[in-house]
């Protein structure tokens, strides 16, 4: 086992989607009265782990499932390739799930200087459930990626969870609808994500799991995609409006063609020739998020 296969099943270039939420609720925190610097230093290592968790465990459990075979259309990595081993992999997992554990203490403590106490306890719950959430996509024997409830999962954390819990985190409050609407809007973006993957992969997925596009239909999967995508610019307008914002706070919107780029390839690519779309939305997402979020603490 290679640093480099460990790197590539990490899938990196899927950090920026997971950081999305948090950097709004980040900015969000910030605005309202500021934050401890470990506590936000903490909370995007929390959260750099819980992806690589979800990578790392998808990538294991679709290979135990036989979903990942020479037929995938979409990328390959370590274990089909032969640069990694099961056991390998089960490795990486439980070392990266104590990085995570430490992590996720760590910023709890520096948030609210102890462990004990409700709230402490309330959000150590919520981190085990993160993890579980994380490695049970397609781990285990009845995995809930593999009977089309990863949408809803989806986003709870990286929508809900990630922008509401790393507001509150920070600044202790939470700030609604300050938060909630983009947390939304950040939640169908990344379903978004993951309906594009499934709509790539329906026809090799057809033969081992169930998913919402493959329930849809390949039509009608695509209309899910543009109603995700249109609803979130609209919670994030909606979010904008209710902020009476200056010029500054609609700046995210330069970010609207990338959105529109991805639609369009959407509807007109098949196969394995949509795995491009995925990584536009990511970044799409991400500098919307970065763009907005900047200018809600510094302005």
């Amino acid at each position: 086992m290679t640093l480099k296969a460990c790197l590539r099943s990490m899938r990196l270039r899927t950090l920026p989607l997971s950081l999305s939420g948090v950097y709004v609720g980040l900015s969000i925190a910030l605005r309202e009265g500021g934050t401890d610097v470990f506590t936000a230093v903490f909370l995007v290592l929390t959260t750099i782990c819980l992806q690589v968790i979800s990578n790392l465990s998808n990538e294991l459990g679709d290979v135990l499932h036989g979903t990942d075979t020479e037929q995938r259309l979409g990328m390959h990595y370590s274990i089909q390739d032969g640069e990694m081993t099961v056991p390998q992999m089960k490795n990486l997992i439980k070392v990266t799930v104590a990085l995570c554990a430490v992590c996720g203490l760590a910023m709890i403590y520096f948030s609210f200087g102890t462990l004990s106490g409700l709230e402490p306890a309330l959000f150590v719950c919520l981190g085990l459930c993160a993890i579980v959430a994380a490695m049970k996509y397609t781990l285990g024997k009845n995995p809930y990626g593999y009977r089309g409830r990863g949408d809803i999962y989806v986003f709870i954390f990286f929508g809900l969870v990630s922008t509401i819990g790393s507001c509150y985190i920070c600044a202790h409050e939470c700030f609604l609808p300050e938060s909630l609407l983009p947390a939304c809007a950040i939640g169908c973006f990344s379903m978004g994500v993951l309906n594009v993957n499934n709509i790539r992969d329906m026809k090799t997925d057809a033969a081992t799991r169930v998913t919402v596009a493959l329930k849809l239909g390949g039509v009608n999967a695509r209309r899910y995609q543009t109603v995700l995508i249109c609803a979130g610019w609209v919670l994030m307008g909606l979010f904008t409006l209710l902020e009476t914002p200056s010029a500054v706070h609609w700046l995210y919107f330069i970010t609207l063609p990338l959105f529109v780029l991805h639609l369009r390839g959407v509807w007109t690519r098949e196969d394995r020739a949509l795995d491009g779309m995925l990584p536009l939305l990511v970044i799409s997402t991400f500098l919307m998020s970065l763009i907005m979020g900047t200018a809600l603490w510094i302005h």
